[in-house]
């Protein structure tokens, strides 16, 4: 059921419409190098192919898992010689593209270059971190999108009723809850959704075929998540979950989490990410989220998976729901700033370690004052040798009684505290 033609094509008219870029290129057959970005089974190969049927160019597809540099300069080769026999140029298509290390991407370079072949990519990588930055900047990059659920049902009523290369000559009633289900389960990926199509159909022995919704839940599998630890997918869901949590929207938190964990992500990983945001975006305002989340830790370190979901899941919902300060944070990025930049300051002599011989001879802890042997456990001595403000605590949570204590010490001063 691949199309054949752009008419036939689902979905992608972002830049497939009539008038958009990449339908201008094709239309005025101008096209060059181009890498095709996108989930599983949402058309880039197809796509391809259409391609290949209406160009004037020699179509020739690879796939960079089964390819070697040895093949893929056989093929340059072949796109040198077709254009000096015939002036025709080679539309080399390299489907996972990213699976060609950098020296494999840096030998389709010169060709792409001097415009001897158009390459055609199709990664489900993010390009920025999969393709060499020369081959990305001679590249144009399209960004698929997941087919919408309209689109996977219209491609399964196209199979069932296309007789030449569907099922268009068996008699087949599909329900549409069970077409909707398989579009729903799929996630817009049309490959998956017409293999469940056929499986369903083909184990079918009655006559007429129903295609029911038991019939779609059996024939499809698992659902699969699209995840690689080392691919963007795995730091968007990060990312989504982290700002889900720092947004104070617990659902959000919660769905993002079990994208994680149903992906295969590893859970020590989620529960350090809830360590670091405890105290980068919660700070003192709740003192206790940095608690909740190191024991969130020490339980994934204990128990593991499946259980170690209801620690995490709680972790998560008490730092959504937790007031939200990044005093803590914006304070020790002053400090090392200054550390780094600004002119370093000697540590006053009335604070430097007094417990070694010699120590009053250099004058070191004289003048030193023991905060214990005053009233309120309060002296008023200068610990740093200069006037620096570094926290500054808002009025959320309990950093709303630390900047109480804080306005006080700065009043026994006789300082005057901060608006």
């Amino acid at each position: 059921m691949r199309p054949r033609t752009l008419d036939e094509f689902a979905g992608q008219q972002h830049f497939l419409a009539p008038g958009k870029l990449l339908r201008r290129l094709l239309d005025a057959d101008r096209l060059s190098s181009v890498l095709f970005y996108g989930p599983p089974g949402c058309g880039k190969t197809a796509l391809a192919h259409v391609i290949a049927h209406s160009t004037q160019c020699k179509f020739q597809p690879i796939n960079a898992v089964a390819s070697g540099v040895k093949e893929l300069r056989e093929h340059l080769e072949e796109a040198k010689a077709e254009l000096a026999d015939t002036g025709r140029r080679t539309i080399l298509f390299v489907d996972e593209i990213h699976r060609f290390n950098r020296s494999q991407q840096d030998v389709l370079l010169p060709d792409v270059e001097e415009g001897r072949i158009i390459l055609i990519g199709a990664t489900t990588q993010n390009p920025f971190f999969a393709v060499n930055t020369p081959l990305l900047s001679r590249s144009q990059i399209f960004t698929f999108q997941a087919l919408s659920r309209e689109d996977v049902i219209t491609l399964l009523k196209r199979a069932i009723a296309d007789k030449e290369r569907g099922f268009g000559n068996l008699p087949i009633e599909a329900d549409d809850i069970a077409l909707a289900f398989l579009a729903e389960i799929c996630d817009g990926d049309a490959r998956r959704a017409l293999g469940a199509l056929e499986v369903g159909v083909l184990s079918s022995n009655e006559r007429p075929i129903r295609f029911t919704l038991e019939i779609a839940q059996d024939s499809v599998q698992r659902k699969i998540m699209d995840f690689d630890p080392t691919g963007d997918t795995h730091y968007d869901l990060a990312s989504a979950f982290i700002k889900s949590v720092r947004g104070s929207d617990p659902d959000a938190a919660i769905y993002w989490l079990a994208r994680m964990l149903e992906s295969g992500e590893e859970p020590r990983f989620i529960a350090r990410r809830l360590v670091i945001l405890a105290s980068e975006d919660v700070g003192n305002a709740d003192p206790q989220a940095l608690a909740v989340a190191t024991g969130a830790w020490h339980a994934v370190e204990f128990v593991g998976l499946p259980e170690c979901q209801l620690a995490l899941s709680q972790a998560a919902i008490y730092l959504a729901t937790a007031p939200k300060s990044n005093s803590a944070t914006m304070a020790i990025e002053a400090a090392r700033t200054d550390v780094k930049q600004g002119r370093t300051i000697p540590v006053p002599k009335h604070l430097r370690d007094s417990h070694y011989r010699g120590s009053k001879q250099l004058g070191h802890g004289e003048g030193y004052e023991y905060a214990h042997d005053h009233e309120g456990g309060w002296v008023d001595q200068d610990y740093l040798g200069e006037s620096k403000t570094y926290y500054r605590p808002t009025d959320r949570g309990f950093e709303a009684e630390i900047r109480r204590r804080m306005d006080a010490i700065k009043s026994r001063r006789g300082e005057k505290p901060p608006p």
